[in-house]
C-alpha cells in the first residue's frame, strides 16, 4: 500500500459514523473521482477495496495501487456476492458509469431475478430512479451506501466565491437563470446543468454530459440571438428528491477550460451538494483565466 496505516477511531472520517471495523468498498466508473475517494480513506486508515467498472474505470494505474477486483456491468448479478466476498461493509459509487448494462447479455441469478422487474422500471424512469433501486437493493443485503463528499469532505464545494474572480452584477442573473433552468431539468431527470446568457437560460444538459453542453455553447456564439452577447454562466445543481449518494454534480479542470472555451465567465454550483474535483488545479485554473467559480447555498434540505 503506498499509504501506512494510521489508527482508526469512529471519527476517522469526518461527518461519517464509520466504526472502526469498517471495510469500505468503492465501485470505481470513470474519471478521477474514484482515485481521490480511494486516497481520502486510504489516509483516514481505511485501505479501500476497488470494484473496476470494465470498460468505464480509466484511471487504473492509479486505482490498483488498492485491493482490486473487476466487473462487468452485464455481472451486475455478482455484484453482491463480490462485495461480500470481500467483506465490504459500507460502499461508495464514485466516478461517471457512460453506457446502460445490455439486458439481453445480463447473466442472471436467484437475487437478481427477484429485484429484476424494479431494476427494468427504474432504467425506464432514468437515472435517478436507477441509482435508488441500486442503493436499496444493496442496504437490504447488509451493505451501507455511503456518499463521496461523506468520506471526503473536501471535495463538497464550499459556500461563497471560491476563486480570486468574483461574479458581477449581471452574472447573479445569469446564475439565477440558468439555476431555475437546472431545477427544472433536473426534476425530470434528464440532467443536472443549464447555461444562461444575457439573463436567460439559452442550453440545458441533455445525455450528452456536461462538456457536450458547453460544446454546444461554444458553437451558439455565432447564433444570431447570442450574436454580440458576451459572458454567462454554467450552473449546475442536483436534482430535487436526488439520491445524493450517488452521482453528484461534479465539475473539474476540464469543465473549467470547457467553459472558457464557450466564453463564459463563471461557474456556480451547489455547495454542500456538489463536488469540485482536483480542487486546487480546478481552482488554479480558474484562476488563470479568470474565472469565477461560486457556491451557492442549498435551496432544499439534503436527502441522504
Amino acid at each position: 500500500m503506498a499509504t501506512m496505516p494510521m489508527m482508526k477511531t469512529k471519527t476517522a472520517v469526518s461527518g461519517l459514523d464509520l466504526p472502526p471495523d469498517a471495510r469500505v468498498g468503492i465501485i470505481a466508473g470513470g474519471g478521477s473521482l474514484p482515485v481521490e475517494v480511494a486516497q481520502g480513506l486510504a489516509t483516514r486508515g481505511y485501505p479501500p477495496f476497488l470494484l473496476l467498472m470494465e470498460g468505464e474505470a480509466d484511471r487504473e494505474r492509479d486505482l490498483r495501487l488498492y485491493e482490486h477486483d473487476s466487473l462487468a456491468l452485464e455481472q451486475i448479478g455478482s455484484l453482491v456476492p463480490t462485495l461480500k466476498r470481500y467483506g465490504i461493509t459500507h460502499l461508495v459509487l464514485a466516478g461517471e458509469i457512460k453506457r446502460r448494462p445490455q439486458l439481453a447479455r445480463i447473466r442472471l441469478s436467484l437475487g437478481l431475478l427477484a429485484i429484476l422487474p424494479s431494476v427494468i422500471m427504474a432504467l425506464a424512469r432514468g437515472d435517478d430512479g436507477l441509482l435508488k433501486v441500486v442503493t436499496r437493493g444493496l442496504e437490504r443485503r447488509g451493505i451501507k451506501v455511503i456518499g463521496a463528499h461523506q468520506v471526503v469532505p473536501e471535495l463538497a464545494a464550499a459556500e461563497g466565491t471560491l476563486t480570486a474572480t468574483a461574479p458581477k452584477q449581471s452574472d447573479w442573473r445569469d446564475i439565477e437563470a440558468a439555476r431555475q433552468a437546472a431545477k427544472a431539468i433536473g426534476a425530470l431527470d434528464i440532467g443536472q446543468a443549464a447555461i444562461a446568457i444575457g439573463g436567460r437560460a439559452i442550453a440545458l444538459e441533455g445525455i450528452e454530459g456536461t462538456h457536450g453542453l458547453l460544446e454546444r455553447t461554444r458553437e451558439l456564439r455565432g447564433h444570431g440571438r447570442l450574436a454580440g452577447k458576451t459572458r454567462g454562466v454554467l450552473v449546475k445543481c442536483a436534482k430535487p428528491g436526488q439520491e445524493l449518494r450517488a452521482d453528484l454534480p461534479s465539475i473539474g479542470p476540464q469543465t473549467v477550460e470547457a467553459a472558457h472555451a464557450a466564453g463564459l465567465a463563471g461557474i456556480a454550483v451547489e455547495a454542500g451538494r456538489s463536488l469540485i474535483l482536483e480542487g486546487p488545479v480546478t481552482l488554479g485554473r480558474a484562476n488563470a483565466l479568470g474565472l469565477f467559480i461560486v457556491g451557492l447555498p442549498a435551496t432544499e434540505p439534503p436527502h441522504g
